[in-house]
């Protein structure tokens, strides 16, 4: 399930990505609409370089050309977008715990009601990826081995 939900919650967790997004598709969607409007013209039949005569090439096969390459091209765009949004958010993490910058905007009561101070990077249905206060390697709780865990600044309540 974690696998079905985390893309769309990567598109909505800003409305900066969600935004991009939307333009990515509406931009696709026109260049779509060119393609079909001009099916006919020479200069696309060129553009698609089959090993046929131009006059020869029909609006059809243009068509089906063209919209396999949309296809392909919305592919490449949604694995880059998402390969780009975790590399780059892991980046931003990573040189955070390097340099120590981190918020601890949480605390976690573990099961023998030891509470820890954390940061926590993410979350599943199975487990908590987390870097305690003064420490920087990352820690990875099954969700049952936890009892609580308190927002002690949330950022959208303290503005």
């Amino acid at each position: 399930m974690d696998i079905l939900i985390s893309p769309i919650a990567d598109l909505t967790s800003t409305p900066l990505i969600l935004s991009v997004f939307i333009v990515y598709l509406i931009i696709l969607y026109i260049i779509n609409l060119l393609i079909t409007k001009n099916s006919n013209k020479d200069w696309l039949k060129k553009r698609i370089n089959l090993k046929k005569p131009i006059s020869e090439i029909t609006e059809e096969e243009v068509k089906t050309f063209c919209s396999k390459l949309i296809i392909g091209i919305f592919a490449v765009g949604l694995l880059s977008f998402f390969l780009g949004i975790g590399l780059g958010s892991g980046v931003k993490v990573a040189k955070k715990i390097s340099k120590n910058t981190l918020n601890y905007d949480y605390k976690m009561k573990f099961g023998d009601d030891e509470i820890s101070d954390i940061f926590l990077i993410g979350s599943n249905s199975s487990y908590y990826f987390y870097v305690e206060k003064g420490s920087r390697n990352v820690k990875i709780s099954p969700v049952l081995a936890i009892k609580s865990i308190e927002i002690i600044k949330n950022k959208r309540l303290n503005k």
